[in-house]
């Protein structure tokens, strides 16, 4: 949208505040946060970062990065680069989404396997105690011991590769550099 209203001939900071109120709901509260600091007459750029820290999100950090170098000099073809911005990060997006169904999928295996081998010794305990007496000794203690860290860092692992790693955000770690 912004892209479209500098289109128009508008500047940035006049592109921002008229786009502001129509911004995707999930980022509305944080854009409109960016509006009002610029209506009080902050600068744009330290506005800009404060969007991209409010925001916190590496697809943002792209457009804020691009806005920010914007406000600090003139850009010929921000336009275009805010065009080619929107489709990557809708590509990314959509990638983020495909992943995140498989993980879901890893997710639902992890739990089944999970809940069968705790089902399973459950089970074990209450109907085949006999089945559990050879680990009445500390020697079977210390066997039961050993499986059940085997359990334990096998679960462990599955849930580790259940799970993605956030990706790095480059503007966060301009501001704290």
């Amino acid at each position: 949208m912004v892209r479209d209203t500098l289109a128009a001939a508008s500047g940035l900071e006049q592109a921002i505040l008229s786009t502001a109120p129509l911004t995707p709901k999930a980022i509305r509260e944080d854009v409109g946060e960016l509006a009002l600091r610029l209506e009080r007459g902050d600068r744009l750029g330290p506005a800009l970062r404060g969007l991209a820290a409010s925001l916190a999100d590496p697809i943002s950090d792209l457009v804020v990065a691009a806005l920010v170098k914007a406000a600090d000099q003139p850009a010929r073809q921000l336009g275009d680069l805010l065009g080619a911005l929107a489709h990557t990060a809708r590509e990314q997006v959509s990638m983020t989404m495909r992943v995140e169904a498989g993980r879901a999928r890893t997710r639902t295996s992890v739990r089944v396997v999970v809940g069968t081998t705790l089902a399973f010794a459950v089970a074990v305990v209450l109907l085949n105690r006999g089945y559990l007496a050879a680990y009445d000794s500390w020697e079977g203690q210390l066997v039961l011991l050993g499986i059940g860290s085997l359990f334990a860092a096998g679960f462990t692992w599955l849930t580790k590769i259940s799970q993605a790693p956030a990706p790095a955000r480059f503007l966060a770690a301009e501001q704290e550099a």
